[in-house]
């Protein structure tokens, strides 16, 4: 009796000795663990720059190779920069010069080729009679041509080599017609018309052989004889001053500039 109460206190103690036993194991567990790792930390040594005095010159070269290619591509993509700015300037300055050359031929400062048709305005000898003045051409009869051309599609006209531009003048002077100053007393006169196309021509002479105007030249004893249509005619350029009056430039607040 006395012996099984022996076995019995032992196997309490046993049971409560147990959980002390594991928490033990596991903090000492824990301790060891952070030991090892504090003397593997300790143990590592310091890691240092072993490269000799030429590697650290190769590796310098390297570096200035790189520094060296990296100026250059600077300085490619600059000279790209100053060439395309270059361009541009100069594509500015082809625009300028072909507006300026559109101008002028709109103006009639340069000579133009094209196709077109001539006529000839001359004396209608069988209309004159013996004792009667000359004939001449009146100012308010090449009016009346030149509107009649413009309105059937002339776009460049000359008569006896005189340029008809905006600002030219037809007028009597001494009982003398003259454009830009210049006379017409010598026939036959010739009046050169310049269209759009072969086209144009053709129905611009188709026109005219119609028109009541050249009729008209009759009663001071001329004639007007509207020839074929040409490929290819030249009418001359202006060739006096062109005289701008009543225009004076802008002024603004904003000075010149490039932009």
């Amino acid at each position: 009796m006395k012996t099984s109460r022996n076995g019995l206190i032992e196997s309490k103690v046993n049971a409560l000795g147990r959980p002390k036993n594991l928490s033990f194991s596991i903090i000492a567990a824990i301790i060891g663990l952070m030991v090892a790792i504090q003397f593997q930390t300790v143990r590592e040594p310091e890691v240092r720059d072993t490269r000799d005095t030429w590697q650290l010159r190769e590796d310098l070269m390297k570096e200035k190779e790189l520094q060296s290619k990296l100026l250059l591509e600077i300085r490619s993509n600059e000279e790209k920069i100053a060439k395309y700015e270059t361009e541009r300037q100069q594509s500015k300055e082809e625009v300028l010069r072909e507006t300026l050359a559109e101008l002028k031929d709109e103006a009639g400062l340069t000579e133009v080729t094209g196709p077109g048709i001539t006529l000839l305005i001359k004396p209608a000898f069988n209309l004159i009679v013996e004792g009667d003045n000359p004939p001449s051409v009146s100012p308010d009869m090449l009016k009346r041509l030149l509107n009649e051309l413009n309105l059937y599609g002339a776009k460049h006209v000359s008569i006896d080599g005189e340029r008809v531009i905006n600002t030219t003048v037809i007028r009597d002077i001494n009982r003398v017609t003259k454009i830009n100053g210049h006379s017409l007393n010598r026939f036959p006169i010739e009046v050169r018309v310049i269209t759009e196309n072969g086209d144009s021509a053709e129905k611009l002479y188709n026109r005219m052989k119609v028109s009541t105007v050249a009729e008209d030249f009759f009663i001071d004893n001329l004639e007007v004889i509207v020839n074929r249509p040409e490929s290819t005619l030249v009418v001359p350029a202006y060739q006096d001053t062109i005289r701008i009056r009543y225009m004076e430039p802008v002024k603004t607040d904003k000075g010149g500039g490039n932009g």
